[in-house]
């Protein structure tokens, strides 16, 4: 057994987030003994039901929480991670044209100390060596995913600063952040193609046409995680979400040999690291692993 004590902290949105993004990252890294936790900003109490199979939806925040809150207990035990709240209220999906204004008190609504500091007490706590979060777009523009972000770098860039939130533990510096991506317009091309190669129907394919249509940018991909033996993990965090997963939707028509054949990484972009590294890399941790950072 290694002596290193290496750390890694997930940050997310709402639940869900950890088992759609990286979650088979994360599964493989706490298989390999890494002390693994995700941080979930939002109780995700504005969320709708998109499962058609669910029932009846929970009626009011409250009932949304706690439904979700026994989800993401769920999700966490089939990844094999840690979990923590930072218990802000989740600002839901604006829509109409004007938008409307965003829910008072909601996390995108907060200034932006308010809600960076549950989360650097979370890491002067947890004392990560990396952390990941969504780039500055969110993937996608719900306010809560910008948020998240925006949190995410403040944490990364101030938890170490002992002149910096004061009250809210020793201070501690990460040493590198990473942007999570989803599935990259490569990443659904090439199981596109291998799908309708082996005389499958592909559910990409209106997405494709779609992002190549709005010219979607593709950010850079510094580091691949092969994590394909933990794909039925993933698959088993996300069904945890009942009220947000579909068990026959989209994401369950992709072959799951034909995806382990096809795609075994998931990808990421190194934002920033206080340690030397050379691109591209295939851990989360290089730079780390092996020197005096490793504690």
């Amino acid at each position: 057994m290694s002596s290193e004590r290496l750390r890694l902290m997930a940050v997310h949105a709402h639940p869900d987030d950890e088992s759609s993004k990286g979650a088979a990252t994360t599964a493989r890294y706490a298989a390999e003994g890494v002390e693994v936790l995700v941080v979930t900003c939002t109780g995700g109490e504005r969320g709708d039901v998109l499962n058609p199979r669910y029932g009846p939806a929970p009626v009011g925040l409250e009932a949304m929480r706690a439904v979700r809150g026994e989800e993401m207990a769920a999700a966490a035990a089939a990844l094999g991670v840690q979990q923590r709240w930072l218990g802000f209220v989740d600002s839901g999906l604006p829509e109409g044209d004007p938008l409307p204004p965003l829910p008072e008190g909601s996390f995108a609504t907060l200034p932006l100390e308010d809600a960076s500091a549950p989360l650097v007490e979370a890491v002067r706590e947890f004392r990560p060596h990396v952390i990941t979060t969504y780039d500055p777009t969110g993937g996608y523009p719900h306010p809560d995913h910008i948020m998240c972000h925006r949190v995410a770098v403040e944490a990364f860039a101030t938890a170490g600063d002992p002149e910096r939130y004061r009250g809210r533990g020793e201070p501690w510096t990460p040493l590198k952040l990473y942007y999570n991506h989803g599935f990259s317009l490569a990443r659904m091309r090439a199981v596109h193609d291998a799908i309708v190669a082996a005389g499958g129907e592909s559910p990409f394919s209106d997405w494709i046409d779609s992002r190549q249509a709005r010219e979607v940018p593709e950010r850079p991909v510094t580091t691949r995680i092969e994590c394909a033996d933990h794909f039925d993990q993933r698959d088993a965090a996300l069904r945890a979400h009942a009220t947000q997963i579909d068990p026959e939707g989209w994401f369950f028509a992709v072959p799951r040999e034909v995806e382990a054949a096809t795609w075994r990484d998931e990808e990421y972009e190194l934002a920033e690291s206080r340690v030397e590294t050379t691109l591209p890399e295939t851990d989360l941790f290089a730079g780390i692993r092996g020197t005096e950072h490793a504690r």
